[in-house]
């Protein structure tokens, strides 16, 4: 029985070891610029919104490593110093890069066209004099901390904070200001939330990824017929989350898993399928490259998660995050839950938001994303 208990706790901190231990939630109602009428208003914020996540890495740089564990709430053992340092510099580069961005469209609206290239030296040092509000301040030392944590687990346990091989996708491919909105966990029964979410996109003709568990799916046939399904999900995009909820980095049956739910969905919703996968909690193996080359099934990972499955999230706060980290990292794929209450609004709220301010959004359909490198 006491080995049965380990195993079980062995299995469960598995499952949760790279969520955050507190998330980070940020009211925008507070900010003087919070406002977003037009491209040139996103590109203010998004300098704004750049600086102070750079900011608070670089305030990380000069953790003592003795301070790790209880800062990123992890034992000293499971933290990986190398991959923490190769996701830091990644997201320097990515942060002048993105700040440079900024700058040029904002040039485009002015006389004056000309802007100096911006190295991460010089980038590093405009950040030490930047003078960022506390209501953002606040809300990028926790996400900070979220990533970092991230990447200290990473590669024994695998999230969305790095890849594996050019078959796993993560947005950062995109054009500036580039986004998709995906959804996991689905479907819930029938009129249930998935329902309202797709007619929320079908308003705004907005065409998305609903990656979705076998198990759930082949319910959902039980209570529908296949033609009312093909019907639900006329427009939008159905690939897979496994047949359960379970990590595909330490299920012994995973391949059958993938391909036993993109067979299902395949048969039921043919002109919705997507032969793409989404791993559950962002684990998979470090070996499954060639399984899923083989079987021609890119891995859909995400760098914008909405956080709206925790019930102390709350609408509002999972609307601004994702806000937030729309203007920070200007491109890439949106994790919502469509089996959670939440994202109907919240799309609603970011799509009426982001009408007039330069933003796309990109049409499943085309399979843009999901193309095999």
């Amino acid at each position: 029985m006491r080995k049965l208990i380990l195993l079980i706790g062995l299995i469960s901190f598995n499952l949760i070891a790279a969520g955050p231990q507190s998330m980070a939630v940020i009211d925008r109602s507070q900010l003087a610029d919070a406002e977003i009428i037009d491209s040139a208003s996103f590109d203010r914020a998004s300098q704004l919104e750049i600086l102070a996540f750079a900011k608070a890495l670089l305030e990380s740089e000069s953790i003592p490593e003795s301070q790790l564990p209880e800062k990123l709430s992890l034992p000293a053992k499971r933290i990986d110093i190398k991959s923490m340092d190769k996701v830091r510099q990644h997201f320097w580069q990515r942060l002048a890069k993105n700040y440079q961005l900024a700058n040029l469209s904002l040039a485009q609206d002015t006389e004056t066209r000309v802007v100096e290239e911006l190295t991460v030296d010089k980038f590093r040092q405009l950040v030490q004099k930047a003078n960022i509000s506390p209501v953002r301040m606040a809300f990028h030392r926790i996400y900070v901390v979220e990533q970092l944590r991230l990447a200290a687990l990473f590669p024994k346990t695998s999230s969305e904070i790095s890849t594996f091989s050019d078959n796993e996708v993560t947005g950062e491919r995109f054009a500036d200001r580039q986004f998709v909105l995906t959804f996991d966990d689905g479907p819930s029964p029938e009129n249930g939330s998935t329902d309202r979410l797709i007619n929320t996109l079908n308003q705004h003709q907005l065409h998305a990824y609903f990656f979705v568990l076998g198990e759930s799916f082949q319910r959902r046939l039980q209570q529908q017929s296949k033609e009312q399904l093909m019907e639900l999900y006329q427009g939008q995009c159905v690939g897979s989350h496994g047949w359960q909820h379970k990590s595909h980095a330490t299920w012994a049956d995973w391949q059958n898993s993938v391909l036993e739910s993109l067979n299902l969905i395949s048969k039921a919703v043919p002109d919705s399928y997507s032969s793409s996968f989404r791993p559950p909690y962002g684990q998979r193996r470090a070996d499954s490259e060639g399984f899923f080359r083989q079987y021609r099934v890119p891995v859909v990972l995400w760098n914008i998660d909405s956080q709206d499955w925790s019930q102390k999230v709350n609408t509002q706060q999972a609307s601004d995050r994702v806000l937030t980290l729309m203007l920070l990292w200007r491109k890439g794929i949106i994790l919502f839950h469509d089996v959670h209450t939440k994202a109907p609004a919240s799309v609603d709220y970011l799509y009426s938001l982001m009408h007039n301010a330069g933003v796309t959004w990109q049409d499943c359909r085309r399979g843009e994303m999901t193309k095999i490198q």
